[in-house]
């Protein structure tokens, strides 16, 4: 099962405190604006999303049929496939997609309370 490209969601109590922290860091922007509350960063393959009063918590974040780039792969793994191999392996779903093609997301939670969103954007 291939679960798309890779990020971390921070919840960040000062968007732009925690963008120029970032920045110095090295990372560039890729996505998102800070006038709807979050950026999108990159430094290489390592993508962070900051989002200012979206999250509760931290979370693990998959984009199936996407890149690091956020450009589209040919093939993918849809999530409505995911939620199936899920639901099969017997882990429980937080919440499912409720369509039945193209955008769609599920979330579920890890055995020590760490959030997963898999969100699938095409």
């Amino acid at each position: 099962m291939e679960l798309g490209a890779f990020s971390i969601s921070l919840t960040v109590k000062d968007l732009q405190v925690s963008y120029e922290f970032y920045r110095k860091l090295g990372f560039t922007k890729l996505g998102g604006d800070i006038e709807y509350n979050y950026l999108i960063l990159k430094n290489g393959d390592a993508v962070i999303g900051l989002f200012q009063g979206m999250f509760e918590k931290n979370i693990l974040t998959f984009n199936p049929g996407w890149n690091t780039n956020a450009e589209e792969v040919n093939p993918f793994t849809d999530v409505r496939q995911i939620e199936q191999e899920l639901q099969s392996k017997g882990i429980q779903l937080i919440e499912t997609t409720t369509t039945t093609e193209g955008i769609g997301h599920i979330t579920l939670v890890d055995p020590d309370g760490n959030p997963i969103l898999i969100d699938q954007h095409r």
